[in-house]
């Protein structure tokens, strides 16, 4: 028996089953010379490679929305350019032009510090791999051949693989590389199944067929496991499972705690897709919306219009708050059809509400998409990354203007609509009173705050032991929030993968923290604590906390 231990799972579960062992085939450019003659004919290869990914992706969309983004960027003329440049004028073959061109793309996305555009790579990788796919003339389906129920393991899954794949026929995915927002880990999370990504080595140890027991709560695989371990987690999964049942039986009741206290649980969300999902477990709002994926997975800045659709869309879908989040990006999120500077901190750098500050026409588009959309539903907007209350002025009074021009085309809006901020910086901490008189709501980003407050980069494997949001500092921080949101009557919440820990719900809820918001997968768990938990007795294990 082998294990083999991951820091991190992407959708929680335990699974037990024979392995598939995805195999993945060489899309390496052939290395063929062209003549100065030939050049074009290359270029017009191009062309008809992308017609027919046009045509498959065309197909793949009317099930699955991230192939309308697919449809999207093969379509998009700065990718064609880049692949016609390096034909035309360094005389590569079509193949090696789209490899340097894929490559760079990749680059680019993996060399991001924010995890979710990083694993936004793998998408560029599965586009042009399509295309390669086209120019190579291979037709090939990675799942062919299953007939049984089997626990995927792979180097990683591409939205193009898992197109065709029987869900019915899978137990788990385990894959060696990706992250947590990954394609195969909100697959999984959506469908609840149990996922482990970045399983450094797995592929060295798994042949196809070897029998696997994967814990996904725990980050444990066994493979070849031993009768009592097999044993073991037979039972363990026939609890979990079980328990889900239930948790997905009880998913409509509010969370309330057992002496009537209530609190709103939300969901984080990047899409109006996402929002179609949250039906099913019985969530009414949005505590986030990461507007900021418009703009990435788009080939140029999101109209007013294209914007406005999206956010009616998750408006018209959803009965509570829908928090939707300006343009969080710059620094480490950067994007193919704008040129960010070169910075050394990203993290510290040109970002967020800065950008938005500082281009206030695409500001003002994003604004006034907002204010249209807020008819639709109770939309709420609010600002990243503000340190300074004149940003947070600013920032309002550019909404006013916005409000003004549409009352002058006669163009409804919501007069109402509350304007609120992020709370993920020191200085935001400390002058949360001062920003709590002029805000109608705070939601804690306790992500960034951590890594801010104990100086700790969360993507460093090197210091990610020290990355810890029950630090006291964090706690306090945390404390020193809620308090100055509720000493000016304001709601607090809490969007950062802190609200959906199951060992914080008690204290949180003790500080006073007014609404969680998470992972859809998360919420009938957290509700579940905390219809099982006294308010009074988590008000008592807070300020216990605070003396300890």
């Amino acid at each position: 028996m082998k294990e083999i231990h991951i820091s991190r799972t992407a959708s929680k579960g335990i699974a037990i089953g024979k392995a598939f062992i995805v195999e993945k085939i060489s899309l390496e450019p052939d290395e063929y010379a062209v003549s100065a003659s030939e050049l074009v004919n290359e270029t017009q290869k191009y062309d008809h490679a992308v017609s027919e990914a046009v045509k498959q992706l065309e197909l793949l969309a009317e099930d699955n929305d991230i192939f309308g983004v697919h449809l999207e960027i093969v379509k998009d003329t700065v990718l064609t350019e880049s692949v016609h440049n390096r034909i035309l004028e360094q005389g590569m073959n079509v193949q090696q032009a789209l490899n340097e061109t894929a490559r760079e793309w990749i680059s680019m996305f993996k060399s991001m510090e924010d995890e979710y555009m990083r694993d936004r790579a793998a998408d560029i990788k599965d586009i042009c791999g399509r295309l390669m796919c086209s120019l190579k003339r291979i037709n090939y389906n990675p799942f062919e051949g299953i007939c049984e129920p089997v626990i995927i393991v792979a180097e990683d899954l591409t939205p193009s693989d898992t197109a065709n794949l029987n869900l019915k026929y899978v137990l788990g995915f385990i894959t060696q590389e990706g992250g947590i927002t990954s394609h195969v880990s909100i697959i999984a999370k959506n469908i609840g199944l149990p996922s482990l990504v970045g399983a450094a080595g797995i592929l060295e140890s798994v042949v196809p067929e070897d029998l696997i027991v994967m814990d996904a709560k725990e980050g444990r695989i066994f493979i070849h496991p031993e009768r009592s371990v097999i044993m073991k987690y037979t039972e363990k999964k026939r609890k979990l499972d079980r328990i889900k049942r239930e948790l997905a039986d009880k998913s409509m009741l509010p969370a309330v705690t057992s002496d009537g206290h209530k609190v709103s649980v939300y969901a984080n969300i990047g899409s109006a897709e996402e929002a179609e999902a949250l039906a099913t477990f019985h969530v009414k709002g949005v505590g986030l919306l990461r507007s900021e994926f418009l703009y990435m997975e788009n080939t140029h800045f999101p109209t007013e219009e294209e914007q406005f659709e999206a956010y009616k869309a998750v408006a018209y879908q959803l009965e509570e708050e829908i928090t939707i989040r300006t343009l969080d990006i710059g620094g480490d999120k950067t994007l193919p059809y704008f040129e960010f500077e070169h910075e050394e901190n990203p993290y510290l750098g040109w970002r967020a509400i800065r950008i938005s500050l500082e281009k206030k026409d695409m500001f003002k588009t994003q604004l006034r998409a907002l204010l249209r959309a807020s008819i639709f539903g109770p939309i709420r907007i609010m600002f990243p990354m503000i340190i300074a209350i004149e940003e947070l002025r600013e920032a309002k009074e550019i909404v006013e203007e916005c409000k003004n021009e549409l009352r002058v085309g006669n163009i409804p809006f919501n007069e109402e609509i509350q304007v609120g901020m992020m709370v993920e910086t020191p200085a935001s901490v400390i002058c949360a009173n001062e920003f709590a008189k002029e805000a109608d709501f705070f939601s804690i980003g306790t992500n960034d705050l951590t890594q801010y407050i104990l100086a700790v980069d969360r993507g460093n494997k090197k210091v990610s032991s020290y990355y810890n949001s029950f630090h006291p500092a964090v706690i306090e921080s945390i404390r020193r929030v809620i308090e100055a949101g509720h000493a000016n009557e304001i709601k607090v919440g809490m969007c950062g993968e802190f609200a959906s820990d199951e060992w914080a719900v008690k204290l949180l809820l003790g500080m006073g923290l007014d609404e969680f918001s998470m992972s859809v997968a998360s919420i009938p768990f957290i509700k579940e604590r905390i219809r099982n938990c006294s308010y009074q007795d988590a008000k008592m294990y807070a300020d216990t906390y605070k003396k300890e």
